[in-house]
């Protein structure tokens, strides 16, 4: 049983009033199911597979779209260097009040926008590229013409030698990938509900 002191400090982690990540990611998925694309987080097998190629001593700038409740944020900020940034992007504004709610690192930025316009987002944060660009958006099932936009943004805020890292569950994303990059890598991650597609794409 817990004691008082941790439970103190669960509930203090996040603020009254402000529902937990599993009522907040369901709520989500009911309300946006083309964008969130999942009915449940991430697993942390997959959350480490995903993140294992970053090279965290050169991250200044790690962007993510899609963060819904900040599965990777955490881990993301955990690994980042003291000094580097993470820039997050969603459509969803209750996903942003909550991110901004629950996450008070000062290297965290929630931004309340489109993934396709990562460039000035980037911009605004004061840096000419990006690092390292992370998504769980399901591409496939976009609106018509969004899914392009964003792989040609994307490529466009990379510095050479970055990467777009994207896990899917379906493997029609590499068609949105191959037009703009070469060097692709791929993995599963079974252990995750459902089974996701691993993808890194690298710039140069």
């Amino acid at each position: 049983m817990p004691s008082s002191t941790t439970a103190t400090r669960r509930a203090r982690s996040r603020p009254a009033g402000v529902p937990s990540p599993w009522q907040m990611f369901f709520s989500g998925f009911l309300k946006h199911p083309v964008m969130v694309g999942s009915i449940v987080p991430s697993s942390d097998k997959l959350i480490r597979k995903m993140l294992d190629p970053v090279d965290w001593a050169n991250c200044k700038l790690f962007v993510e779209y899609g963060p819904g409740v900040g599965t990777f944020c955490r881990p993301i900020l955990d690994r980042m260097a003291p000094d580097a940034k993470l820039v997050v992007i969603d459509t969803n504004p209750e996903f942003i009040q909550y991110l901004r709610h629950t996450i008070t690192d000062p290297r965290f930025f929630a931004v309340l926008g489109s993934a396709d316009a990562v460039e000035s987002i980037v911009a605004d944060h004061g840096f000419e590229k990006a690092d390292y660009v992370l998504s769980g958006l399901p591409f496939s099932t976009l609106p018509p013409g969004v899914g392009p936009a964003i792989a040609t943004a994307t490529h466009a805020v990379l510095r050479s030698g970055g990467a777009f890292l994207v896990y899917q569950f379906s493997p029609k994303v590499k068609d949105f990938l191959t037009p703009h990059f070469e060097s692709i890598d791929h993995d599963m991650e079974w252990w995750n509900v459902p089974p996701a597609q691993l993808y890194w794409a690298w710039k140069d």
